[in-house]
């Protein structure tokens, strides 16, 4: 590994870019200031009619006009989840100054994560299907719904030829899509467009959540989401999230790069055994190996930004790793998903953007709407804005069916 005179590791991977589209808001500021605040996003859904549902809230992204922001070409073969990612990209490419057009052919990247693919998209064109015929089904319907789509609309907009990947690892693929990421900047590759934008309103996507038997049916937006409280009761969905442009240091400085967010130190990921088998869940063995992956102790953590699942069991399990990992109420933990709801892939990658203005601002977001944290959990929740001293952060993702990943942080350069 090379390094500067000032010791800094030149293959390290900095953020220079971020694009965010989240219900808290449209946009990086619009979405700290809502976060700083304590601003709830969560609320009845809008995009289609929950009434007959037993869930019937949704953190829904406010005020997103795709018609503002893209072609008219556009519109009819995207679903709303690849609208909202292809203005992230936009965003996040203006905001790390990078022209494609201005790197070698396939000198960027691009991956990202998403759990449920364009399901909006897939259940109108289901519905004109049984409803109207097979010659009302849009023959856009054949990539609309899937998985990479994301990733390939991205890469036709910014002709972005360099690797591709999709990760479909439900809450956890928002960092496993940057580990992706990184793996292929250290491979040679100058530069990655990564994270994820996802979420699916609409009932196909409803019914596929609810199967899970995790989300609230808590009718109040202010009781729905309670993580680590004696009246956890489940999760809310949502939609939105983060995506990044990442670089080694060697090439952000020989592009002349103005922007460093931060630096990913750290990154790992782990698998759950089969429930029933007794075995233990591995979050904090993700953890540990994403503290080691970036050389730091326990002890050189300053903030935890939680998976928060919502539900008592999953709370219990990830508390525990806090404290084997920390010990009892060893660091602040925070979770600012409280504000928006769980919003699959895209909720681990929104989490990465609030934490990387945490360290920048050097202010620990908080935790809403708890007000009953269970002691047994022995947690040092950040339940209001706190100001100190910032230079290290780990994220923690779990995807449903046995995902779990860490990602350590470090502030700017």
């Amino acid at each position: 590994m090379s390094t500067d005179t000032e010791g800094l590791a030149l293959d390290d991977t900095v953020v220079t870019g971020m694009g965010v589209v989240a219900p808290t808001g449209l946009g990086r500021d619009e979405h700290w200031t809502n976060t700083l605040r304590g601003a709830s996003a969560i609320g009845p859904v809008t995009r289609f009619e929950a009434g007959r549902y037993p869930s019937r809230l949704a953190g829904e992204v406010p005020g997103f006009d795709p018609a503002a922001h893209l072609t008219s070409r556009l519109l009819p073969q995207t679903d709303h989840m690849t609208r909202m990612a292809l203005v992230a990209s936009d965003w996040a490419l203006t905001d790390a100054e990078a022209d494609p057009a201005q790197l070698p052919e396939y000198g960027m990247g691009v991956v990202t994560a998403v759990s449920a693919g364009g399901f909006e998209f897939g259940h109108r064109e289901l519905q004109n299907l049984w409803g109207k015929g097979p010659e009302h089904v849009s023959a856009y319907q054949s990539f609309a719904w899937f998985y990479a789509v994301n990733t390939g609309q991205i890469s036709i907009r910014h002709g972005l030829r360099g690797p591709g990947a999709a990760l479909v690892t439900e809450q956890a693929g928002g960092l496993d899509a940057l580990g992706q990421a990184r793996r292929q900047l250290r491979r040679g590759q100058p530069m990655v467009l990564a994270g994820a934008v996802d979420g699916s309103p609409c009932p196909w996507g409803w019914a596929a959540q609810l199967s899970t038997g995790r989300m609230s049916e808590e009718p109040d937006p202010v009781r729905a989401y309670l993580p680590f409280d004696a009246e956890a009761g489940g999760y809310v969905p949502g939609e939105g999230g983060a995506l990044f442009v990442l670089e080694t240091e060697e090439a952000a400085r020989a592009r002349g790069a103005r922007r460093r967010y931060g630096r990913m130190a750290g990154y790992a990921a782990t698998f759950d055994p089969p429930q029933g088998s007794g075995r233990p869940a591995n979050l904090e063995r993700a953890a540990r190996a994403a503290l080691d992956d970036a050389r730091l102790g326990p002890e050189e953590i300053d903030v935890v930004f939680a998976d928060a699942a919502g539900t008592s069991e999953e709370d219990a399990i990830e508390a525990e790793a806090l404290r084997g990992l920390f010990g009892p109420h060893g660091v602040p933990v925070t979770a600012p998903k409280t504000m928006t709801g769980r919003l699959s892939a895209g909720g681990s990658a929104l989490d990465v953007a609030t934490a990387l203005l945490a360290l920048r601002e050097g202010i620990v977001p908080p935790t809403i709407n708890v007000s009953r944290p269970r002691p047994e959990h022995t947690l040092d929740l950040v339940t209001a804005p706190r100001r100190i001293p910032l230079a290290t952060a780990l994220v923690l993702a779990r995807g449903q069916g046995g995902f779990n990943s860490a990602l350590v942080l470090t502030g700017p350069c």
